[in-house]
């Protein structure tokens, strides 16, 4: 849903935290509550200060929430770590299918010098509300960060 019309929907995300803090308070009682709380908040404050920056819409911070509540505090740095390399190499992808490489550098470093005269204020121009910006489905690198690391997890069990 996030390729296609670049929103994630409220009910995915809502129903998978709900579900994660249910199923975690279910197998391991209040600490498994515990960590999937911390999950939660570790992922989603991480992705909400890049909201507060204008880098990262609303969908992409509410599903990694809901991811780390699954995760817990574990295993959760590895999926984001592993999301933001998936982001990454999706980003290159983005840049040279939709010819953008001179512009997302000449962003990169307009958006470097903003921050470094501005603090943590959004940039006027480049960030995800704008229409015109080539805007990455993040939604998918942390899809796919998630799905390795759970790949991994039963890989090497």
């Amino acid at each position: 849903m996030d390729v296609r019309g670049r929103r994630i929907p409220n009910w995915l995300t809502y129903s998978g935290l709900i579900t994660a803090l249910v199923v975690r308070t279910g197998l391991a009682g209040w600490t498994g509550l515990k960590g999937g709380l911390l999950g939660l908040l570790l992922a989603g404050g991480i992705f909400y200060l890049f909201f507060l920056l204008g880098g990262m819409g609303g969908g992409d911070v509410k599903l990694v929430a809901a991811v780390g509540a699954w995760a817990g505090t574990a295993q959760i740095g590895s999926i984001l770590i592993v999301s933001a390399i998936a982001g990454g190499i999706l980003a290159v992808g983005y840049m040279v299918v939709f010819r953008q490489m001179r512009q997302t550098l000449l962003n990169t470093v307009e958006l470097v010098r903003h921050h470094m005269t501005s603090g943590l204020q959004p940039h006027p121009v480049i960030n995800v509300q704008q229409s015109n910006t080539l805007r990455l489905p993040y939604g998918l690198a942390v899809a796919m960060g998630t799905l390795f690391c759970v790949g991994n997890v039963f890989l090497w069990r």
